[in-house]
Parts: C-alpha cells; structure tokens; sequence
C-alpha cells in the first residue's frame, strides 16, 4: 500500500496510457476500422468517449492494483540502470581524481591492485561503526589499497576536524592512519581541538600545523570533492566506490568484500 502511494505522477500516467491502448486494442468497434469503408465511418467509429475510457481504466486498477507495484518496480530498475550507467561515466572521466588525490590519505597496500574509496565525515555515526570494516578487509586483503576521502558534510566541528586531519596528512602521511584511526575511532564529537590534541600526540609540531591549516589548497580539495560527490549522486556518508560502482551507506564487511572481488575480477 505504501509503495503503490509512492508511484508518482509519472508511474500512474504510464501505467494509464498502457491500459488505454489495450482498450482501444480490444474495442469491438475500433476493429472495424480495419474493414473496406469510407474514411468518415471509420472515424466515426474509432471515436471513443473519454469518460467511457477512464472509468474502464478505474475499473481495471481496482481489480488489478499490482499492476501499479509492477510499473513502480520497472520505473525504479529503469532509474537504477541509468544511475549506474551515469556513475560508470564520472568514474572514467575523474579517475585520477577519485582514486589518486595527493590530499586522500591511504591505509592498507598504497600500491594494491584493487582501490576502495571511502567518502567520510569524523562526526558520521555510521562512519564510526564502518571503520572496523576497513581495518578487517586491509588485515585480511594484503592486495587492498583504501583511500580516505574528507567529506565533511554534517556541519563546522565536521569541517574544522577535517581541516586538521588534511593539515596533518601534509605534514606526516606516514602516521595519516594512526590519526584517522584515534580520531574516527574515538569516543565524543570530533571538533577542531579533538584533532589537533591527536594531531600532537603523534608528533606534530603544533605552530607548523596550524600554518598548514591555512594552506588554500585544503578547501580547493574540498570543493572538488563535493563536486565530484554532486556528480556521483553521493549525499550522505559512508559512501564507497569500488572498480566502476558506487556503494551508498554502511553495509558491512561482507558487502564491501563482495565489490571487492567484483573489481578484482573486472581487471
């Protein structure tokens, strides 16, 4: 019932339109039009009255109202292919971009065969929660190559936390890990003092860190990323692209791993 409610405009003049014409198909009048006889006859007799149509149609919905849950199906398989198709299409023409930023931290293998891409936000619920995932499959896929990338979308703690973690990761991408692992990790909101105490405590020299935040090329980054986040569709977090897919929302292990070994086998 929820669904059929969800159809739209668009499902239901469809689905009308097709019971239309198999009404016209199966007018004993209509087929007469077929036969040997003057054009003004057989216009008369193909004229059908509206309201005649519209309640067979009413009719015909009410007996058969699955028919509104099938069009709703096909609409949103339609929907879904053409997205894909669409993500296929950004993926290719902003590979380097997506895969190989210079600002996008990278744990596991930085020279794995197979790329997963994590779109992320420090104050995402389910980021925190999908963390346990990427630390399992790098441990259990030496040939796995995970990229970070800052999307910080869920307001200015989320923003200035990143601001950090970018400064950092230009400082010491050798410890990047270390500190997105404290700081996704940790307990309590990430805030700009949360990063920075991180940040300190693997040995970051606190007055060339805060210069470092101040580097124009860190927003640059993030205004591609949200750009590039538009043109795949992402809105919320986590969301991952695998080979030539993009995965929305925290899944689980065993999904990623399952994207995994698709990509692997795309090679």
């Amino acid at each position: 019932m929820k669904k059929a409610l969800l159809l739209g405009t668009t499902g239901a003049v469809a689905a009308l339109a097709m019971l239309a014409f198999g009404f016209v198909a199966g007018n004993p009048q209509i087929a007469k039009a077929g036969t040997a006889q003057p054009a003004q006859t057989a216009a008369a007799d193909t004229k059908i009255d509206r309201t005649e149509v519209e309640g067979i149609i009413r009719d015909y919905l009410l007996k058969n109202p699955e028919v509104l849950l099938e069009v709703q199906d096909a609409l949103e398989a339609k929907q879904k292919e053409e997205q894909r198709i669409a993500h296929m299409g950004v993926i290719k023409d902003a590979k380097d971009q997506i895969f190989n930023s210079a600002f996008d931290g990278v744990v596991g293998n930085p020279k794995g065969k197979v790329t997963i891409v994590e779109f992320y936000d420090y104050n995402c619920g389910f980021c925190k929660r999908a963390i346990d995932d990427m630390r399992a499959l790098t441990k259990s896929d030496p040939d796995l190559r995970f990229v970070l990338k800052e999307f910080p979308i869920l307001g200015p703690d989320s923003q200035k936390a990143s601001v950090v973690s970018m400064a950092f990761h230009l400082m010491k991408p050798e410890k990047y890990g270390e500190f997105h692992n404290a700081l996704l990790g940790g307990q309590g909101r990430a805030t700009e003092a949360a990063a920075i105490k991180i940040a300190l405590s693997l040995g970051a020299d606190e007055a060339t860190l805060r210069e470092k935040m101040k580097d124009p090329s860190i927003n640059e980054a993030f205004s591609k990323t949200y750009d590039l986040a538009n043109k795949l569709a992402i809105t919320g977090t986590p969301s991952y692209v695998v080979g030539n897919e993009v995965v929305f929302g925290a899944l689980g292990q065993e999904v990623l791993a399952e994207k995994i070994e698709a990509a692997k086998a795309a090679l």
